[in-house]
């Protein structure tokens, strides 16, 4: 499976832990909101678009502004959690010929660094799991934008103080991870490449 997995959200804020439609309060006072967290993907089914997502996950990340190159983060996605808005389809995503579900029941990403390559763009290198394979993968991150909240508006907002998102890209293949098999594998009618987009807000209390 080539995903391309587009991390809107995973450099936002300091150490935060996530489960998908969940604010979780972490150390240094930074939140993901879960509300408008998502991660989705696309495949080709011959020429046609076929889009998913998984509902359940997590994400722990540390990011420092001013030495990107000392962020850190992970995302682990639960397999069994995809949806792609047919029972069938999506049954048959979790069973053996495709990620096993029972038995990996988790696909992870965890960086090893981090650089700044343009004003509001990094550059993050690190292990990509899925089943029982690792690749070393990169991921280009985008800044969205960092906004603060204005004093009027963070009662309302339940103390925010201060709201950021990202955005990011990579593109692996899924034959190098096992994932598809038998005539399922045939890249005539299953693309090798599949699109996973993440996107995450996160806020500062």
């Amino acid at each position: 499976m080539r995903n391309v997995l587009k991390i809107a959200g995973l450099l936002a804020v300091g150490l935060a832990t996530v489960a998908a439609s969940n604010y979780q309060p972490v150390v240094n006072g930074w939140n993901v909101d879960g509300a408008h967290t998502a991660i989705s993907f696309s495949v080709r089914h011959f020429f046609t678009p076929v889009n998913g997502t998984f509902s359940d996950y997590e994400i722990d990340l540390d990011f420092d502004a001013v030495n990107p190159e000392n962020t850190t983060f992970a995302v682990k996605v639960a397999v069994a959690s995809v949806s792609t808005g047919v029972e069938k389809r999506d049954n048959h995503l979790r069973s053996a010929d495709w990620f096993e579900a029972d038995k990996y029941p988790y696909m992870t990403f965890k960086s090893t660094s981090v650089k700044r390559i343009g004003a509001n763009e990094f550059l993050a290198v690190g292990d990509l799991t899925i089943k029982k394979v690792t690749q070393q993968v990169e991921l280009p991150i985008t800044i969205l934008g960092i906004k603060d909240i204005p004093g009027p508006m963070q009662d309302m907002l339940g103390g925010v103080k201060r709201v950021a998102s990202f955005d990011g890209s990579s593109e692996i293949d899924r034959r190098d991870f096992d994932v598809g098999v038998g005539t399922w594998a045939e890249t005539v009618i299953v693309s090798p490449d599949v699109g996973i987009e993440i996107v995450v807000e996160a806020n500062l209390k």
